[in-house]
């Protein structure tokens, strides 16, 4: 199933051969910082994506194209009775308003409300992106691991505030 595009972004499921892009977009160090978020080896990403995300049948998992081709995926899922939104753009299509398009497309797919997004606090882009959809910010974390302390801003998205996108 693919959606109605928006200025060449379309959505569709994810399928087996998106698979190798979508590890080289989270394998890039830049990216990596920007979402603070740890790049999985080939066969920790292999492994998560075909049980934890294609093989979770309640999560939403989407393949995110421009113009045809794969830039990036955007998905849904439940972590502790809340649903959660996620995605990952390739960095050389950061700045381009294919997030904003794609958050959008996806938010018209996507019934559950509230929806709620955990952003690294510095990751000033991706704020906007969802601030952009009508998530307001309404709380913040600390996540700490090992070696790492990340400051993040909880959004979500109520029914009432869902907007275009644009």
């Amino acid at each position: 199933m693919a959606t109605e595009s928006t200025d060449g972004v379309r959505l569709r499921d994810v399928i087996e051969e998106d698979l190798p892009i979508l590890f080289d977009h989270q394998h890039d160090p830049v990216a990596n910082q920007m979402a603070a978020f740890p790049a999985r080896d080939r066969e920790a990403f292999m492994e998560h994506w075909t049980s934890n995300v294609v093989g979770n049948d309640a999560a939403r998992k989407r393949t995110i194209l421009l113009d045809g081709d794969v830039v990036g995926n955007i998905l849904s899922w439940e972590r502790s009775g809340d649903t959660l939104v996620g995605y990952w753009i390739g960095r050389e299509h950061w700045g381009k308003g294919v997030a904003s398009r794609a958050l959008a497309l996806f938010l018209t797919e996507v019934d559950e409300r509230p929806l709620h997004a955990h952003v690294a606090a510095h990751n000033a882009g991706s704020i906007r992106v969802l601030e952009k959809c009508g998530f307001r910010v309404v709380g913040e974390a600390t996540v700490e691991e090992p070696g790492v302390r990340i400051e993040e801003l909880i959004l979500r998205l109520d029914a009432d505030e869902a907007s275009a996108g644009t």
